[in-house]
Protein backbone atom coordinates (compact mmCIF):
# COMPACT_ATOMS: atom_id res chain seq x y z
CA UNK A 1 0.00 0.00 0.00
CA UNK A 2 1.38 3.57 -0.79
CA UNK A 3 0.69 7.14 -1.32
CA UNK A 4 -1.05 7.01 -4.58
CA UNK A 5 -3.49 4.17 -3.63
CA UNK A 6 -4.23 6.19 -0.86
CA UNK A 7 -4.84 9.46 -3.11
CA UNK A 8 -6.93 7.55 -5.52
CA UNK A 9 -9.21 6.09 -2.88
CA UNK A 10 -9.64 9.39 -1.03
CA UNK A 11 -10.60 11.34 -4.21
CA UNK A 12 -6.93 13.48 -3.83
CA UNK A 13 -3.80 14.19 -5.30
CA UNK A 14 -0.27 12.72 -4.37
CA UNK A 15 0.57 15.59 -3.35
CA UNK A 16 -2.22 16.54 -0.96
CA UNK A 17 -1.49 13.00 0.77
CA UNK A 18 1.96 13.72 1.63
CA UNK A 19 0.83 17.43 2.74
CA UNK A 20 -1.54 15.57 5.09
CA UNK A 21 0.82 13.47 6.54
CA UNK A 22 4.27 15.77 6.54
CA UNK A 23 2.58 18.68 7.50
CA UNK A 24 4.61 20.63 5.58
CA UNK A 25 1.75 22.74 3.42
CA UNK A 26 -1.69 23.90 5.44
CA UNK A 27 -4.50 20.71 3.85
CA UNK A 28 -8.16 21.58 4.94
CA UNK A 29 -9.75 19.61 7.90
CA UNK A 30 -12.39 17.88 5.76
CA UNK A 31 -9.63 16.28 3.49
CA UNK A 32 -7.60 15.94 6.28
CA UNK A 33 -10.25 13.50 7.61
CA UNK A 34 -10.90 11.97 4.49
CA UNK A 35 -7.12 10.75 3.91
CA UNK A 36 -7.08 9.67 7.54
CA UNK A 37 -10.54 7.51 6.99
CA UNK A 38 -8.35 6.05 4.11
CA UNK A 39 -5.51 5.73 5.74
CA UNK A 40 -7.26 3.69 8.92
CA UNK A 41 -9.08 1.52 6.88
CA UNK A 42 -6.12 0.53 4.79
CA UNK A 43 -4.06 0.24 7.88
CA UNK A 44 -1.00 2.25 6.35
CA UNK A 45 1.94 3.17 7.79
CA UNK A 46 4.96 5.09 6.12
CA UNK A 47 7.84 3.57 5.73
CA UNK A 48 11.37 5.36 7.06
CA UNK A 49 12.63 6.56 3.65
CA UNK A 50 9.32 8.30 3.32
CA UNK A 51 8.84 9.95 6.43
CA UNK A 52 12.73 10.94 6.72
CA UNK A 53 11.70 12.72 2.98
CA UNK A 54 8.91 14.37 4.18
CA UNK A 55 9.90 15.73 7.41
CA UNK A 56 13.72 15.74 7.60
CA UNK A 57 14.19 13.34 10.21
CA UNK A 58 14.87 9.25 10.44
CA UNK A 59 13.69 9.03 13.96
CA UNK A 60 16.54 6.75 14.72
CA UNK A 61 19.56 7.22 16.58
CA UNK A 62 23.01 5.77 15.72
CA UNK A 63 25.34 3.68 18.21
CA UNK A 64 28.63 3.23 17.13
CA UNK A 65 30.05 0.53 19.11
CA UNK A 66 32.77 -1.34 18.13
CA UNK A 67 33.55 -4.30 20.33
CA UNK A 68 37.38 -4.30 22.07
CA UNK A 69 37.70 -7.75 20.71
CA UNK A 70 36.24 -10.61 19.31
CA UNK A 71 32.82 -10.12 20.97
CA UNK A 72 30.97 -7.70 23.42
CA UNK A 73 31.21 -8.32 27.39
CA UNK A 74 28.50 -8.08 29.65
CA UNK A 75 29.16 -4.40 30.19
CA UNK A 76 29.25 -3.70 26.88
CA UNK A 77 25.80 -5.41 26.33
CA UNK A 78 24.31 -3.27 29.25
CA UNK A 79 25.34 0.09 27.48
CA UNK A 80 23.38 -1.34 24.11
CA UNK A 81 20.69 -2.48 26.20
CA UNK A 82 20.36 1.18 27.80
CA UNK A 83 20.32 2.95 24.75
CA UNK A 84 18.01 1.19 22.96
CA UNK A 85 15.33 1.69 26.21
CA UNK A 86 15.93 5.26 26.66
CA UNK A 87 16.14 5.74 22.75
CA UNK A 88 12.52 4.06 22.81
CA UNK A 89 10.93 6.16 25.45
CA UNK A 90 11.66 9.56 23.26
CA UNK A 91 10.06 7.55 20.22
CA UNK A 92 13.33 6.53 17.96
CA UNK A 93 14.79 3.43 17.16
CA UNK A 94 18.60 2.43 17.21
CA UNK A 95 20.87 1.57 14.68
CA UNK A 96 23.88 -0.54 15.72
CA UNK A 97 27.67 0.65 13.69
CA UNK A 98 30.45 -1.71 14.87
CA UNK A 99 32.94 1.04 13.73
CA UNK A 100 36.27 1.57 14.95
CA UNK A 101 37.43 4.35 12.92
CA UNK A 102 36.39 7.28 10.81
CA UNK A 103 37.46 5.52 7.47
CA UNK A 104 35.22 2.22 8.28
CA UNK A 105 32.61 1.91 5.94
CA UNK A 106 29.71 1.37 8.21
CA UNK A 107 30.77 4.79 9.72
CA UNK A 108 30.59 6.82 6.75
CA UNK A 109 27.08 4.87 5.42
CA UNK A 110 25.97 5.95 8.55
CA UNK A 111 27.03 9.61 8.05
CA UNK A 112 26.97 9.71 3.69
CA UNK A 113 23.27 8.45 4.19
CA UNK A 114 21.90 10.27 6.89
CA UNK A 115 20.67 6.88 7.99
CA UNK A 116 19.92 8.72 11.69
CA UNK A 117 19.40 11.70 13.00
CA UNK A 118 22.12 11.74 15.29
CA UNK A 119 24.57 9.37 16.60
CA UNK A 120 25.57 7.76 20.12
CA UNK A 121 29.78 7.05 20.03
CA UNK A 122 31.54 4.45 22.66
CA UNK A 123 34.70 2.99 23.50
CA UNK A 124 36.01 6.45 23.14
CA UNK A 125 39.91 6.95 22.60
CA UNK A 126 41.58 9.97 23.80
CA UNK A 127 42.44 10.80 20.36
CA UNK A 128 39.06 9.52 18.36
CA UNK A 129 39.04 10.65 14.72
CA UNK A 130 35.66 9.53 14.68
CA UNK A 131 34.79 12.70 16.87
CA UNK A 132 36.78 14.53 14.53
CA UNK A 133 35.08 13.94 11.43
CA UNK A 134 31.61 14.60 13.02
CA UNK A 135 32.38 17.68 14.19
CA UNK A 136 33.96 18.42 10.36
CA UNK A 137 30.56 16.98 9.24
CA UNK A 138 28.64 19.13 11.69
CA UNK A 139 26.79 15.90 12.94
CA UNK A 140 24.86 15.79 16.09
CA UNK A 141 26.82 13.02 18.45
CA UNK A 142 27.10 12.48 21.99
CA UNK A 143 30.00 10.46 23.72
CA UNK A 144 29.98 7.75 26.26
CA UNK A 145 33.60 8.85 27.67
CA UNK A 146 36.15 11.92 27.08
CA UNK A 147 38.77 12.75 24.46
CA UNK A 148 41.74 14.31 25.86
CA UNK A 149 40.27 17.58 24.91
CA UNK A 150 36.24 17.07 25.80
CA UNK A 151 35.54 20.59 26.37
CA UNK A 152 33.93 21.27 23.19
CA UNK A 153 31.77 17.74 22.57
CA UNK A 154 29.07 16.64 24.15
CA UNK A 155 29.19 13.47 26.65
CA UNK A 156 28.59 11.32 29.66
CA UNK A 157 31.42 9.87 31.00
CA UNK A 158 32.88 7.62 34.12
CA UNK A 159 35.95 9.05 36.33
CA UNK A 160 38.12 6.20 35.66
CA UNK A 161 41.00 8.12 37.06
CA UNK A 162 39.06 8.65 40.35
CA UNK A 163 37.46 5.52 40.43
CA UNK A 164 40.73 3.56 40.16
CA UNK A 165 42.77 5.60 42.84
CA UNK A 166 39.49 4.70 45.11
CA UNK A 167 40.16 1.30 44.52
CA UNK A 168 43.51 1.48 45.69
CA UNK A 169 42.60 4.05 48.72
CA UNK A 170 40.43 1.54 49.90
CA UNK A 171 42.63 -1.50 49.24
CA UNK A 172 45.90 0.90 51.32
CA UNK A 173 43.34 1.62 53.66
CA UNK A 174 42.62 -2.39 54.84
CA UNK A 175 47.18 -2.54 55.21
CA UNK A 176 47.77 -3.94 51.81
CA UNK A 177 50.97 -3.07 51.02
CA UNK A 178 51.59 -5.08 47.58
CA UNK A 179 48.82 -4.88 44.93
CA UNK A 180 48.41 -5.12 41.06
CA UNK A 181 45.93 -3.51 38.28
CA UNK A 182 44.52 -6.08 35.87
CA UNK A 183 43.60 -3.46 32.96
CA UNK A 184 42.58 -4.00 29.49
CA UNK A 185 44.55 -6.02 26.38
CA UNK A 186 47.57 -3.92 25.48
CA UNK A 187 46.51 -3.57 22.31
CA UNK A 188 43.65 -1.19 24.02
CA UNK A 189 46.29 1.11 25.32
CA UNK A 190 48.21 1.65 22.34
CA UNK A 191 45.52 2.68 20.62
CA UNK A 192 44.71 4.76 23.22
CA UNK A 193 41.58 4.07 24.46
CA UNK A 194 39.87 6.42 27.23
CA UNK A 195 39.14 4.49 30.09
CA UNK A 196 42.40 1.97 30.24
CA UNK A 197 44.59 5.05 30.31
CA UNK A 198 42.55 7.23 32.64
CA UNK A 199 42.25 4.00 34.89
CA UNK A 200 45.84 3.27 34.89
CA UNK A 201 46.91 6.80 35.83
CA UNK A 202 44.20 6.69 38.34
CA UNK A 203 46.15 3.24 39.62
CA UNK A 204 50.15 4.56 39.47
CA UNK A 205 49.74 7.45 41.09
CA UNK A 206 47.25 6.66 43.80
CA UNK A 207 49.68 3.90 44.71
CA UNK A 208 52.58 6.14 45.08
CA UNK A 209 50.78 8.31 46.64
CA UNK A 210 50.25 5.70 49.66
CA UNK A 211 53.41 4.07 49.01
CA UNK A 212 52.89 0.14 47.99
CA UNK A 213 54.41 -1.65 45.89
CA UNK A 214 52.03 -1.60 42.41
CA UNK A 215 52.72 -3.84 39.37
CA UNK A 216 50.45 -3.33 36.22
CA UNK A 217 49.28 -5.74 33.89
CA UNK A 218 47.63 -6.02 30.72
CA UNK A 219 44.78 -8.73 30.26
CA UNK A 220 42.49 -9.61 27.47
CA UNK A 221 39.12 -9.69 28.00
CA UNK A 222 38.02 -13.43 28.80
CA UNK A 223 38.33 -15.62 31.82
CA UNK A 224 41.40 -18.02 30.17
CA UNK A 225 43.51 -14.03 30.06
CA UNK A 226 41.93 -13.66 33.68
CA UNK A 227 43.35 -16.94 35.17
CA UNK A 228 46.95 -16.83 33.12
CA UNK A 229 47.03 -12.66 34.40
CA UNK A 230 47.04 -13.70 38.30
CA UNK A 231 49.50 -17.03 37.70
CA UNK A 232 51.86 -14.02 36.18
CA UNK A 233 51.16 -11.69 38.82
CA UNK A 234 51.56 -14.49 41.74
CA UNK A 235 55.21 -15.24 39.85
CA UNK A 236 56.33 -11.89 39.16
CA UNK A 237 55.67 -11.42 43.13
CA UNK A 238 54.10 -13.83 45.55
CA UNK A 239 53.63 -11.06 48.48
CA UNK A 240 51.02 -9.39 46.24
CA UNK A 241 48.05 -9.36 48.58
CA UNK A 242 45.36 -7.88 46.56
CA UNK A 243 44.64 -6.28 42.91
CA UNK A 244 42.10 -3.98 41.19
CA UNK A 245 40.65 -5.02 38.11
CA UNK A 246 39.19 -2.61 34.83
CA UNK A 247 38.84 -5.77 32.90
CA UNK A 248 35.33 -7.07 34.16
CA UNK A 249 35.41 -10.14 31.37
CA UNK A 250 38.39 -11.47 33.73
CA UNK A 251 37.11 -11.81 36.29
CA UNK A 252 35.57 -15.51 36.34
CA UNK A 253 39.33 -16.18 35.40
CA UNK A 254 40.80 -13.79 38.27
CA UNK A 255 38.99 -15.80 40.70
CA UNK A 256 40.03 -19.24 39.51
CA UNK A 257 43.29 -18.39 39.10
CA UNK A 258 43.16 -16.93 43.05
CA UNK A 259 41.52 -20.31 43.82
CA UNK A 260 43.68 -22.54 41.61
CA UNK A 261 46.51 -21.09 43.72
CA UNK A 262 45.67 -21.60 46.92
CA UNK A 263 44.95 -17.77 47.64
CA UNK A 264 41.18 -17.48 49.25
CA UNK A 265 39.51 -14.32 48.67
CA UNK A 266 39.15 -12.32 50.97
CA UNK A 267 41.11 -13.92 54.07
CA UNK A 268 44.36 -13.90 51.86
CA UNK A 269 43.82 -12.25 48.56
CA UNK A 270 41.63 -9.13 48.23
CA UNK A 271 40.02 -8.17 44.86
CA UNK A 272 38.30 -4.61 43.80
CA UNK A 273 37.62 -2.97 40.79
CA UNK A 274 35.45 -0.64 38.25
CA UNK A 275 32.54 -3.36 37.15
CA UNK A 276 29.33 -3.11 36.34
CA UNK A 277 27.28 -3.92 39.55
CA UNK A 278 25.30 -6.86 38.26
CA UNK A 279 27.98 -8.37 37.56
CA UNK A 280 30.32 -7.93 40.77
CA UNK A 281 27.32 -9.56 42.28
CA UNK A 282 27.80 -12.42 39.97
CA UNK A 283 30.93 -14.13 41.30
CA UNK A 284 31.70 -15.77 44.76
CA UNK A 285 32.02 -13.89 46.87
CA UNK A 286 30.74 -10.86 45.58
CA UNK A 287 32.84 -7.87 43.98
CA UNK A 288 33.64 -4.72 45.88
CA UNK A 289 33.51 -2.12 43.44
CA UNK A 290 33.24 0.63 41.94
CA UNK A 291 30.10 -0.19 39.98
CA UNK A 292 29.88 1.44 36.38
CA UNK A 293 26.28 3.14 36.05
CA UNK A 294 25.72 2.12 32.57
CA UNK A 295 21.70 1.86 32.46
CA UNK A 296 22.19 5.54 33.88
CA UNK A 297 24.95 6.68 31.14
CA UNK A 298 23.03 5.24 28.62
CA UNK A 299 19.65 7.43 29.44
CA UNK A 300 21.66 10.37 30.07
CA UNK A 301 23.25 9.82 26.32
CA UNK A 302 20.27 9.99 24.58
CA UNK A 303 18.91 12.06 26.58
CA UNK A 304 21.66 14.70 25.56
CA UNK A 305 21.62 13.54 21.71
CA UNK A 306 17.57 14.34 21.87
CA UNK A 307 18.39 17.71 23.28
CA UNK A 308 20.99 18.57 21.03
CA UNK A 309 18.36 17.60 17.91
CA UNK A 310 15.67 19.73 19.75
CA UNK A 311 17.96 22.92 20.31
CA UNK A 312 20.93 22.47 17.37
CA UNK A 313 22.50 26.35 18.66
CA UNK A 314 22.28 24.89 22.18
CA UNK A 315 26.08 24.93 23.90
CA UNK A 316 27.46 21.38 24.77
CA UNK A 317 26.99 19.87 27.83
CA UNK A 318 28.45 17.01 30.01
CA UNK A 319 28.18 14.60 33.03
CA UNK A 320 31.18 13.00 34.55
CA UNK A 321 29.93 10.27 37.13
CA UNK A 322 31.74 9.49 39.98
CA UNK A 323 30.23 6.55 41.76
CA UNK A 324 30.72 5.25 45.21
CA UNK A 325 32.53 2.25 45.97
CA UNK A 326 29.89 -0.72 46.88
CA UNK A 327 31.35 -2.48 49.96
CA UNK A 328 30.69 -6.38 49.17
CA UNK A 329 32.59 -9.26 50.01
CA UNK A 330 35.75 -9.75 47.92
CA UNK A 331 38.29 -7.21 50.58
CA UNK A 332 39.42 -7.77 53.56
CA UNK A 333 42.41 -6.55 56.17
CA UNK A 334 45.55 -7.89 54.40
CA UNK A 335 47.50 -11.15 55.89
CA UNK A 336 50.33 -13.11 54.94
CA UNK A 337 50.14 -16.26 52.40
CA UNK A 338 51.83 -18.98 53.70
CA UNK A 339 53.43 -19.29 50.27
CA UNK A 340 54.65 -15.47 49.95
CA UNK A 341 57.83 -15.94 50.93
CA UNK A 342 59.90 -13.41 53.52
CA UNK A 343 59.14 -9.19 52.82
CA UNK A 344 55.41 -9.84 52.39
CA UNK A 345 52.77 -8.11 54.74
CA UNK A 346 52.86 -8.31 58.15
Amino acid sequence: MNIGEIARRAGVSRSTVSYALSGKRPVSDDTRQKIQRVIDELGYRPNASARALANGRTSTLGLVFPPAGTHYTGMQLDFIGSVVEAAAAYDYDVLLSPSGADSDRSFQRLLGERRVDGAILMEIRLQDDRIDHLVAENFPAVCIGRTAQPDGDWWVGLDHTALAAACVDHLADLGHRRIALVNRPERMLRAGYESAHRGLDGFTKAAAERGLTARTYNCGDDAPSGHVCVEQILRDDPATTALVTLNEAALGGIYRGLAAAGRHVPRDFSVTGVVAGRWAETVTPQLTAADVPAEQMGHLAVELLVERLDHPEAAPRHHLLTPPISLRASTGPAHTHPDAGPGSNA
